[in-house]
């Protein structure tokens, strides 16, 4: 499967992401057309540059807001500027959730970019002590940081990205200047997100690390000192940050083939409920699914006085267990769960493959097992926007883009 090994010697940042994934073959044209499904675009504009951090050569990006100042946990290169500079505007989860769903992406971007804010949601509500729904973000809720975060969806799933590793993370030190004042380094948000991963400080008294780069470990990484064993690096890319700094202000990304297991504990956590609004587990899926869960589903069951209730199941490793739980006692009726140890999971390999219908371009997901293909499944929200945009069956674009499929896969 593609793999990721994320070197942070120099911390990690969105900004660093996007520029090492540029690197690595995101073509700058294909970035800006995604982007542009935000219909954010009267607010800012792309840079994209070639640096050099103490002699590397890396991919600069970054936003100039047009109405707007930039990161501030960043010092921005001499010869980069910003139009206007202004207080960010505040934002709330909910806010972002809508621009996000709004946009036109298909649906493992808009899972990996919501994933991603729900994590800094719930460390900043936290750190806060408020809702995470009802944090305001602040620095993370400006449209900086909302490119940032859906750049780097875009990014994994251009590369199709399945796993990603990351080394020990170098946070910096000193304090940090936010729109809550002085705060030591790592800010309580990147420190709530790095918890279990290994953090250093090295180099600079300067925040290297931001919730955003935290928040992309935290929710899409496993810890690996150094490359792990049955990694096949293929290429590298480099990303660079805003400091300049004695050592690298650079993130270096592997991107390779990974041919090994990688050890987890997966759990299944097991409820029934007989006296909850049904339309909550909608809501309900999207919150667990953004803290980590691998599947959620429910099954129709009869309990006590044959009462119709739904058992709700979550398979979850044990990394995200804590979150999801604590969702399910926060959003449900329960009062109780059943923690179930699963031995294992067997998964077959999957790939996206995008093919091209007389309605438009659709991705379909390729699962193979021993070798062999085993299914190919057209993606929902790819078709539901053509059948939107052409007025035409849902059914039709489905099976058009699967004997497609079918035929350029033999």
């Amino acid at each position: 499967m593609k793999a990721l090994y994320l070197d942070c010697a120099s911390g990690i940042s969105g900004n660093m992401f996007i520029g090492a994934c540029l690197q690595l073959g995101v073509p700058e044209k294909y970035l800006r057309g995604e982007l542009a499904k935000l219909n954010l675009s009267d607010e800012y504009e792309l840079e994209f540059s070639d640096v050099a951090k103490n002699g590397i050569g890396a991919a600069y990006f970054d936003v100039k807001l047009l109405h707007e100042h930039h990161h501030d946990h960043f010092d921005k290169p001499a010869n980069v500027h910003h139009i206007n500079e202004h207080h960010h505007e505040h934002r709330t989860m909910t806010d972002i959730r809508k621009i996000i769903d709004a946009a036109e992406f298909n649906s493992t971007v808009k899972n990996y970019a919501l994933a991603i804010f729900g994590k800094i949601a719930a460390a900043e509500g936290k750190v806060h002590n408020v809702p995470a729904e009802e944090v305001h973000f602040h620095e993370v809720g400006a449209i900086d940081s909302i490119i940032d975060i859906v750049g780097c969806a875009i990014c994994l799933d251009y590369l199709e990205v399945k796993k990603i590793f990351v080394s020990r993370v170098n946070v910096g030190s000193g304090f940090v200047k936010c729109a809550h004042g002085l705060m030591p380094i790592p800010a309580p948000a990147t420190a709530e997100l790095l918890q279990g991963f290994k953090t250093y400080s090295f180099g600079a008294e300067k925040e290297l690390t931001t919730p955003t780069g935290a928040a992309i470990i935290n929710t899409l990484a496993e810890s690996s000192v150094d490359l792990p064993e049955d990694f096949l690096s293929e290429k590298i890319g480099y990303g660079a940050g805003t400091l300049n700094l004695d050592i690298p202000n650079v993130l270096r990304i592997y991107l390779g083939e990974f041919k090994g297991q990688t050890a987890r504990q997966i759990v299944k956590l097991e409820t029934n409920i007989d006296d909850m609004n049904p339309q909550i587990f909608g809501w309900l899926y999207e919150k667990l699914f953004a803290a980590g869960a691998l599947d959620v589903w429910t099954t129709p069951i009869f309990m006590k006085k044959n009462r119709p209730a739904q058992m709700l199941s979550v398979l979850v490793d044990s990394r995200h267990q804590a979150a999801c739980t604590k969702i399910i006692f926060e959003e449900t009726t329960t009062i109780g769960l059943r923690v179930i140890n699963v031995d294992q999971r067997v998964e077959a390999v999957r790939k996206i493959a995008k093919v091209e219908t007389s309605f438009g371009e659709v991705q379909c997901k390729v699962s193979a097992y021993d070798g062999k293909i085993v299914s190919i499944t057209p993606e929902y929200e790819d078709c539901r926007r053509l059948a939107e945009k052409n007025n035409v069956p849902l059914k039709s674009i489905w099976q058009e883009a699967l004997t497609k499929q079918q035929q350029r896969l033999g």
